[in-house]
C-alpha cells in the first residue's frame, strides 16, 4: 500500500501472492500438551481438520482432534506443527523421510526445540520446492552459525527465538517459578518435569 501497488491496482483489492484459506486445511500436531491443545482448538476455530500424534494423556482428546500415526500426519496435513519435548524419539522428528511424505504444498511451523529439525534436510526440501514453507522460532544452535543451511533457504522464516518474549509471557514465567518453589516448600510440588 505504501509503494502505491493498491491505488495502482485495477480492482478494489489487490494481491501479489497466492492466499490460502485455512478452512477445511488440516493441521498435523506433533505434540499435545498444553499449547498444542490449545493450538488445536484455534486452528478448529477456523475449520481446519486436526491430527495429532502424542503419548496418551489421561482424559479424552480435545474436541474435533484425531490421534493417528507419524506417516499419516506427514502426508495428510497442510500445515505440520511441534509442540513436543526434545527426547532420543522426537530428535530430528522431522527428517528426509518424513519429508518426503509431505505433500509440497504443505508447510512447517517449530515454536519447541530446535534439534527436532534435521536443518540439512529442511533446507533441501525448501529450496528444491519440496515443501511450501517453514516458519521457525527456534534452530538446532542459537544464535546460529552464519552457515545455518536455513538462513537463506526459500521460503523459510525465522524470528530470533522470541515468540515468548512478551513482557507478560515473562511476568507469567517469574508468577510460575514462585508458585513452583512455594509448592515445593509446602511439600507439594507441582509442575514436576522428571
Amino acid at each position: 500500500v505504501r509503494e502505491g501497488r493498491w491505488q495502482n491496482s485495477a480492482d478494489w483489492c489487490f494481491w501479489d501472492y497466492p492466499m490460502v484459506e485455512l478452512e477445511d486445511r488440516v493441521l498435523g500436531i506433533i505434540g499435545l500438551g498444553r499449547i498444542g491443545r490449545a493450538l488445536a482448538q484455534m486452528a478448529r476455530g477456523f475449520g481446519m481438520r486436526v491430527l495429532a500424534v502424542s503419548p496418551p494423556r489421561p482424559g479424552p482428546l480435545p474436541e474435533g482432534v484425531v490421534r493417528t500415526d507419524l506417516s499419516t500426519l506427514f502426508r495428510e496435513s497442510d500445515v505440520i506443527s511441534l509442540h513436543c519435548p526434545l527426547l532420543p524419539e522426537t530428535e530430528r522428528i522431522i527428517n528426509r523421510e518424513h519429508l518426503g511424505l509431505m505433500k509440497r504444498t504443505a508447510f512447517i511451523i517449530n515454536t519447541s526445540r530446535g534439534p527436532l529439525i534435521d536443518e540439512e534436510a529442511l533446507a533441501e526440501a525448501l529450496n528444491k520446492g519440496r515443501i511450501a514453507g517453514a516458519g521457525l522460532d527456534v534452530l538446532s544452535s542459537e544464535p546460529p552459525a552464519r552457515n545455518n543451511p536455513l538462513i537463506g533457504a526459500q521460503n523459510c522464516y525465522i524470528t530470533p527465538h522470541n515468540a515468548w518474549a512478551t513482557q507478560r509471557a515473562r511476568v507469567r514465567l517469574m508468577e510460575t517459578i514462585v508458585e513452583n518453589v512455594r509448592a515445593f516448600l509446602d511439600g507439594k510440588p507441582c509442575n514436576v518435569v522428571n
